[in-house]
């Protein structure tokens, strides 16, 4: 079982509008680190033998070499330059991967990711091809129509998803050989649309995704709680 090749697909090709920042969000300093350097930590810890794809914008692949370097892990950080949306970044960082293996998909400022749930991720992808880590909704949800029209829907249905989207290569790979629909929002729905049934497992509330100044003051509070 742990012979099976990993490997990381990091997307960090945003611009961080959100955040008010002069700078892309995940290069915002968290303890004092790059946001970037806290997930890319926790991959490269949980496996000795992870190669990661870390995928950034194209005028940040300075910043991304620095950020490579500082870890002395040059032979298991390739950096590639990201695409137009979300899919077409990690359509690119897919690209280099031609072995069979387990292939986790990332955001790159969830930088809280737990060593615990990657390799719960790797473990259920192994056995049923696909792990999507998703956490149940604890507030009030309302949909509101094209019309203006809202209704309410029962809140122990709904789940947020999160990531690492962790699947095997046969299937993940063959999936983004499609082009772009405005309906794959995430990893798992580019799956579905190939006919594959994705499988959730159990995600982290800590495991937040740094999108605006409040989110980067919770992590300072949660890093800081751990080393208490």
């Amino acid at each position: 079982m742990n012979a099976m090749r990993k490997y990381a697909v990091i997307v960090a090709g945003g611009s961080g509008l959100r955040m008010g920042a002069d700078k892309p969000k995940q290069f915002l300093l968290l303890q004092g680190k790059p946001i970037l350097w806290h997930t890319l930590n926790t991959f490269l810890t949980a496996f000795t033998d992870i190669s990661i794809k870390l995928v950034l914008p194209l005028n940040f692949m300075d910043e991304g070499k620095e950020l490579m370097e500082s870890f002395n892990e040059t032979n298991r950080i390739e950096l590639i330059a990201g695409g137009a949306t979300r899919f077409n970044s990690v359509k690119n960082g897919l690209k280099s991967i031609d072995a069979p293996g387990i292939v986790f998909v990332h955001d790159g400022v969830r930088c809280l990711v737990s060593k615990d749930l990657i390799l719960r991720c790797y473990e259920q992808a192994i056995e049923k091809g696909s792990a999507i880590p998703a956490i149940a909704a604890t507030d009030s949800i309302r949909i509101e129509t094209e019309q203006q029209q809202q209704y309410v829907v029962n809140r122990a249905h709904v789940k947020i998803i999160q990531t690492p989207q962790t699947f095997q290569t046969a299937i993940l790979l063959p999936a983004f050989s499609k082009e772009f629909q405005p309906e794959f929002t995430d990893e798992a729905t580019v799956v579905e649309a190939t006919g594959q049934k994705v499988f959730l497992i159990d995600g982290d509330y800590q495991n937040i995704k740094i999108t605006r100044p409040i989110d980067l003051i919770i992590a300072e509070q949660i890093l800081q709680d751990k080393k208490i």
